[in-house]
């Protein structure tokens, strides 16, 4: 057997043989979960065994999980609010760059794997749970369609003040999704550092530009 199978599968063994006496608690079995998961992974170029650390809202949202009940108002308050905190706005003040960058990105699922080099550009994978344009006939439905974007929520020219709530909102949205939504399982693309501020500019443009494809 490989030797890091075997070692990460003794924190499991040591909790069967001790439920021959007694059971283990829901305490022991998540530390022997926790102690598996770091011998049964190592880093490898940019993947690094950091991504096995949970934050306060993974670990929240993943206890109500198993709980099978949702997060109570209070405590789903207080991750939005922590998240709201991450969310970092332009730097010029300008949200949008050019849709048709913003296409590739979306479209794209590259980066982050161990074989990624650190300073590659990363792809969004959008298109991965959502409809971004008509033209598609292949994409994810875990998350809600793009189409018409921009177009539904009345935003004709996104430097317009009567839109600007909508481009606030959307820009918050990509950069970190959990500021809205306490267990939202959408990448947090600008606070995980998925994506830069110029390629998140790139993608407000394409889901937001009257020119895009999205809003066609």
């Amino acid at each position: 057997m490989n030797k890091t199978l075997m070692y990460s599968l003794l924190p499991v063994a040591a909790l069967v043989l001790s439920g021959c006496t007694s059971s283990p608690s829901a305490a022991d079995v998540d530390k022997a979960t926790v102690e598996m998961l770091k011998n049964s992974f190592q880093n490898r170029g940019i993947a690094t065994v950091d991504r096995l650390v949970q934050d306060d809202a993974n670990r929240e949202c993943v206890a109500a999980d198993v709980a099978g009940k949702p997060l109570d108002e209070k405590t789903a308050k207080a991750i939005e609010a922590a998240n709201m905190k991450t969310v970092k706005w332009p730097a010029d003040g300008k949200f949008l760059g050019d849709w048709k960058e913003g296409e590739k990105i979306a479209q794209s699922g590259r980066g982050m794997t161990w074989s990624d080099k650190a300073d590659a550009a990363n792809g969004g994978n959008c298109y991965n749970c959502h409809q971004i344009s008509k033209e598609e006939i292949s994409f994810g439905t875990l998350g809600p369609s793009l189409y018409n974007y921009g177009k539904l929520r009345g935003v004709t020219d996104p430097n317009a003040a009567s839109g600007k709530a909508i481009v606030e909102y959307t820009w918050g949205k990509l950069y970190n999704s959990r500021a809205y939504n306490a267990c939202s399982q959408m990448p947090r693309v600008g606070h995980k550092g998925i994506l830069n501020e110029q390629q998140l500019k790139h993608v407000m443009a394409l889901l937001l530009d009257p020119a895009s494809p999205v809003n066609k």
